[in-house]
């Protein structure tokens, strides 16, 4: 069986990069070794795993099975190396917490960069790992505590978070000036069902609100194309390919300016709350929960307005 301890980071760089250079002197270049030292370690991982890792082309070097599996490991341990060094090393620098935050898209196109701003301007030693999910993944990172805190729509369950309302977001459909809705003052989502829609990638909350929807009138969401953000879904719109909600946070003055219409939809459901959640906030340490708490009293100035 192979020791996972006669693995070191070195020769994994050197495999990586003779991987995707496809040539030991190269790789030597590139790592600043000779080649007799880059042969040498590609030779101990070899013997170390016990399969060749390298066919030797005319052309070049050609992955094995076996490297090409090692090759999936290695980046994603060099990278989480990577990131451990970067997360570490900001403590000699005067970083004194490191928060970790998932939201979905509505949420860090419409809310969190200014009131992340505003935390961050009052408290500079603390950094924030912002990253954009999915509902569904936001609530299994929190619920798994692989996060601090998540932002994230409320049309899924999570019976096992602590919810609090963040903010409310408006859905709108975004058309053309010249098409057939654009007279209208608002619009109910199932007459707009006759026409081809551009919406979000699989998985995301929106789509799967809307194609609920859809279902429930006994209608069929015509997705002409799918995109992956709500800029994406205002560019295709702009250029007559189809229409799509939005949230009407996401509508920028210019995108009314160039030629679309927002107009709102008159469903219940089109006005969403977005939560903010925690696994446990008696838990939180400190740094998180100045944010949770920052994150709900601007919730509350949000809601009020």
């Amino acid at each position: 069986m192979t020791n996972p301890l006669h693995f070191d980071l070195q020769s994994l760089r050197v495999f990586l990069l003779a991987a995707e250079l496809g040539s030991l002197t190269r790789a030597a270049e590139r790592a600043h070794l000779t080649l007799s030292a880059v042969s040498k370690r590609i030779c101990d991982l070899e013997k170390t795993i016990d399969c060749p890792l390298f066919v030797r082309q005319p052309r070049g070097l050609e992955l094995t099975p076996a490297g090409q599996e090692l090759l999936e490991h290695t980046r994603t341990i060099l990278d989480n190396v990577n990131r451990m060094a970067a997360d570490i090393g900001e403590f000699a620098t005067g970083v004194r917490g490191h928060l970790r935050l998932w939201a979905n898209t509505s949420a860090v196109l419409q809310f969190l960069p200014d009131d992340l701003a505003a935390f961050l301007g009052e408290r500079p030693q603390v950094r924030i790992s912002l990253e954009e999910r999915l509902t569904e993944e936001i609530i299994a990172a929190l619920d798994s505590e692989r996060i601090d805190l998540g932002v994230f729509a409320d049309n899924l369950p999570a019976p096992t978070l602590q919810l609090r309302p963040y903010r409310q977001s408006r859905l709108v459909l975004l058309v053309p000036v010249g098409h057939p809705l654009a007279k209208f003052g608002r619009i109910a989502f199932v007459d707009t069902l006759a026409y081809d829609h551009i919406g979000l990638a699989h998985g995301t909350s929106l789509l799967r609100l809307l194609i609920d929807s859809a279902v429930t009138a006994q209608r069929i969401l015509r997705l002409r194309m799918q995109v992956g953000s709500f800029d994406a879904i205002g560019r295709m719109v702009e250029a007559g390919l189809g229409i799509g909600v939005v949230p009407d946070g996401a509508v920028h003055g210019e995108r009314l300016k160039a030629g679309l219409r927002a107009i709102p939809l008159t469903d219940d459901w089109a006005s969403r709350t977005l939560w903010v959640g925690v696994k446990s906030e008696e838990t939180l340490l400190p740094e998180a929960r100045e944010l949770w708490q920052f994150l709900l009293r601007a919730g509350e100035g949000g809601l009020a307005r």
